[in-house]
């Protein structure tokens, strides 16, 4: 009888994965150790400073030429310095958003009208943008009890990944859907449910609908719509504003959602208004948005 030939072993993570988890670790420990306050303002000057040398910067300048094409180099690159150190803040803010969600750093604007329209929707869509701090946007629904689930997209780096899904479960209690091909299926059945289902609505969608953004042409995400527009629920726009002191203003507006009858018109124009409504709000704190996404180019 011949020797049974064990099967080929597969490949362990790559090495590089367990030292970025690592390092990931050890400065979530430094963060934790710092006021919130200090681990925000350290992290926001290093990526002040550094970011401006890094490839995505180039990006960053340009895509502010497109947008604000009367201003000067000088007010492009202020812009620029002020969402990196945005982005930085962030970054060290995400370590504590158990810290942020059980204290008083957010403020909802209108609580109670906001409150008394979310509780009433049988489902929902909330779209925010990569502004203020998005993370904090899921902490206005938390605030009032309500329920929500997330799309998000996987990390390369299994660990990393792992760790970060299990600190935003207090975010997103209903999970998160990682973004794949039958994730739209699954969010709109949670949505059909009564669901309230977060969407950051202001990244690039390659196969999307070019609808205006800063009065360019932007392929854009029409999932929202089509969940409103397919299922009758409302869509609600979360404006995430930073204070001083690490602390946090929400305003929530909602979108008048297309119903001519015609679906694809519909989801089309509806589309057109989240975008406009997120233009909005990034046109009135400019160096609160992640410039660096990579909108149009």
């Amino acid at each position: 009888m011949a020797a049974r030939v064990p099967p080929p072993l597969r490949p362990g993570p790559p090495v590089r994965y367990r030292l970025e988890y690592a390092l990931y670790r050890l400065f979530a420990g430094l963060m934790h150790l710092l006021p919130l306050e200090a681990a925000s303002a350290f992290t926001g000057a290093l990526f002040r400073w550094f970011a401006p040398f890094s490839k995505r910067h180039k990006r960053v300048m340009e895509q502010l030429k497109l947008a604000y094409t009367n201003m000067s180099e000088q007010e492009h690159a202020m812009i620029a310095q002020q969402s990196w150190e945005t982005m930085g803040r962030i970054f060290a803010e995400s370590f504590r958003i158990n810290d942020i969600l059980n204290s008083d750093r957010v403020i909802v604007e209108d609580f109670d009208a906001v409150y008394a329209r979310v509780a009433s929707c049988n489902g929902f869509v909330a779209c925010t943008a990569h502004q203020g701090n998005w993370e904090i946007a899921a902490i206005s629904l938390a605030k009032m009890g309500i329920k929500t689930a997330g799309i998000y997209q996987r990390l390369k780096n299994p660990f990393v990944d792992d760790l970060l899904r299990s600190q935003r479960t207090v975010l997103y209690p209903d999970g998160l859907f990682q973004k794949q091909h039958s994730t739209a299926l699954s969010a709109t059945k949670y949505v059909k449910g009564g669901g309230a289902l977060s969407i950051m609505a202001d990244l690039r969608e390659r196969r999307g609908p070019k609808v205006p953004f800063f009065g360019q042409p932007a392929p854009s995400n029409p999932f929202p719509a089509m969940i409103a527009v397919t299922l009758n629920k409302p869509v609600f726009i979360a404006h995430v504003m930073r204070e001083p002191g690490v602390r946090f203003k929400i305003k929530v507006t909602e979108i008048d959602v297309a119903r001519s009858g015609d679906r694809d018109a519909d989801i089309l124009e509806t589309t057109a208004r989240i975008q406009a409504a997120l233009e909005t709000n990034i046109r009135t704190r400019p160096g609160e948005w992640m410039w660096s996404l990579g909108r149009w180019i």
